[in-house]
């Protein structure tokens, strides 16, 4: 067997063919000139945008993905009744805090996956995020003593150990491979030694 990849695996081929489809949606109606107009547009949009190249190194698990939309679903509609009562209840308004999360790998992916599942959850929002850092700062509402900025780390934990266990971590965007200034000018300045 060879090293070729099958054409419905290409990302590329895959990235046209979602564009595609996506534009004969939003023209509501199927015909040969939505079509060919969604092909001419999804190449012009890939090459005038191109995305970076991405890696993996093992499967993402749908039941991991599915643990972790069950959580988010569970951690929204429990966060929607203690917003809903910190609104209306009498007393002083809630204090709020920002909260440190620790993540364990410096996957985009994952930090990118975990700020936006924190940022549903109504009553905290992702203020910063490093992902070489492996810290994500939530302002968490209603964290006003140890025991709620606790709760609030649990469930954070919870959700970074799903997202891991789902395998989004294996997910990299390779970095773009920059010359240094003025490499490829004279052959003897090629780090490969290949020259030109």
């Amino acid at each position: 067997m060879t090293g070729r990849v099958a054409w419905w695996r290409r990302p590329r081929l895959l990235r046209v063919a979602w564009l595609t489809a996506v534009w004969v949606l939003l023209w509501g109606t199927f015909s040969w000139a939505n079509l060919l107009g969604g092909l001419v547009v999804a190449v012009a949009v890939l090459v005038a945008f191109p995305l970076p190249a991405v890696t993996s190194d093992g499967g993402l698990r749908p039941l991991g993905l599915l643990r972790v939309v069950l959580d988010v679903a569970r951690d929204l509609a429990v966060s929607s009744v203690q917003v809903a009562w910190q609104s209306v209840r009498p007393g002083p308004p809630p204090r709020s805090s920002i909260v440190a999360v620790e993540v364990p790998d410096d996957s985009e992916l994952l930090v990118a996956l975990l700020v936006e599942c924190l940022s549903l959850v109504p009553g905290s929002v992702v203020v910063e995020a490093d992902a070489a850092g492996r810290t994500v700062w939530a302002h968490v509402l209603g964290a006003d003593d140890t025991a709620a900025i606790a709760r609030f780390r649990r469930q954070s934990d919870r959700l970074v150990r799903d997202l891991v266990a789902a395998g989004v971590h294996r997910v990299r965007v390779e970095p773009e491979r920059v010359a240094p200034a003025g490499v490829g000018a004279d052959p003897r300045d090629d780090p490969d030694g290949s020259g030109p």
